[in-house]
């Protein structure tokens, strides 16, 4: 279980510092990403990379405003990796980009099941959560584990693109967030990035900060949040540029796809139509297959049950578990990256690297509670 594949990184310093390292150390995986959505946006949209980046140069003052420790770590990534500033805000911006160039279809957002399992709905007493990480299957060789050291903040383990300052995680306060994408076009202005919103969100030091991170940021795109804590609380927040919606575990487990379950937001709501479709029948087969973690003796078979879940094919290649569908252009094709499972009690972090069906476990190298900011 303990052979990593993924290449993992551990930053420590300034902001600036720490983005020059993860830079150094993952400059061919940012090579990799830039000449993937270099193509991506090609093809998509006709526009040249040049082109993109011109656009997302206009972010960098609300960046700045919202959290200029990252746009530091951005800086410092552009530096360490040899790539402009605006190469790297691309690729943190890519699905506000890709938002705005392309009509609303169920390709202009991440795909990912999310879940949330108490301690009522584990064998083994502990709190669990994690996803199906669903997006273009191109990307899989861009993908980087990273550790934060960032004292006074928490320390911070994140599995996310090459280039990027958060996506999926958790930190040494014990609070862990999985996100999801949402679909749905609201007339927002240019905002923050999820990537910067998400990586703030795992910044902070309690529930109730996190949660003010959601609810004040001026962010462009949907896109869904779901919390949970090792003090045996979780909760989904659909956020958009409006309104929000929220909702909690029922019989200790919470499960989110990417359509509005919590609401439906009433800019959307006069011809508001699921998409992609297969959230519809993701969601209530992940929750079914969750229900047998109740009864499973010990970790072993509590994460048994977890990646049994994910691993279900119905509705195949668009199922749980994605696979890629042959008969789709290759640059557009999806597939389940990454599936990760955290047991938030015992700060073990797994991944499995790509199909959950078919890739076993891996532990990662640090506990979340070891070092500066946890328990250890």
């Amino acid at each position: 279980m303990n052979n990593l594949t993924l290449p993992t990184v551990e930053l420590r310093g300034t902001a600036r510092e720490r983005g020059r390292q993860y830079g150094e150390f993952a400059r061919a995986q940012i090579d990799r990403a830039l000449a993937y959505y270099s193509e991506a946006f090609g093809k998509s949209t006709g526009l040249t990379w040049q082109q993109v980046t011109a656009r997302v140069d206009e972010l960098r003052p609300g960046c700045e405003r919202f959290a200029p420790d990252l746009v530091e770590e951005m800086t410092g990534i552009a530096e360490g990796a040899g790539v402009d500033f605006t190469d790297v805000l691309a690729l943190n911006a890519r699905g506000e980009l890709i938002r705005d160039s392309l009509p609303a279809t169920d390709e202009d957002a991440d795909g990912c099941s999310s879940f949330a399992l108490l301690s009522e709905a584990s064998g083994d007493g502990h709190v669990y959560c994690g996803q199906n990480w669903d997006w273009r299957h191109g990307i899989k060789d861009t993908i980087v584990v990273a550790r934060i050291v960032q004292p006074p903040k928490p320390t911070v383990v994140m599995h996310l693109e090459a280039g990027q300052v958060g996506r999926q995680g958790a930190n040494s306060a014990g609070l862990a967030l999985n996100a999801n994408g949402l679909n749905g076009n609201f007339g927002a202005t240019r905002g923050v990035p999820q990537t910067l919103i998400r990586r703030k969100v795992l910044d902070s030091p309690s529930m109730h900060e996190a949660l003010e991170v959601l609810s004040r940021a001026d962010q462009q795109i949907a896109s869904n949040a779901l919390l949970t804590h090792r003090d045996d609380f979780a909760i989904d927040v659909e956020t958009t540029p409006k309104a929000h919606g929220w909702m909690y575990p029922e019989d200790g487990i919470l499960v989110h796809g990417n359509h509005y379950q919590a609401f439906i937001p009433p800019q959307l709501a006069a011809d508001y139509r699921p998409r992609p479709v297969d959230s519809l029948y993701r969601v209530p087969r992940i929750r079914t297959g969750l229900r047998q973690a109740r009864t499973a003796s010990g970790g072993d078979a509590v994460r048994k049950a977890i990646k049994d879940a994910f691993s279900d094919h119905f509705g195949y290649p668009e199922s749980v578990c994605t696979h890629p569908d042959e008969r789709t252009d290759e640059i557009r094709q999806w597939s389940t990256v990454l599936h990760n499972c955290i047991d938030l009690t015992a700060g073990e972090y797994y991944v499995a690297a790509g199909n959950p069906c078919t890739e076993e476990y891996q532990l990662l190298p640090w506990n979340l509670y070891d070092g500066p900011g946890g328990d250890g």
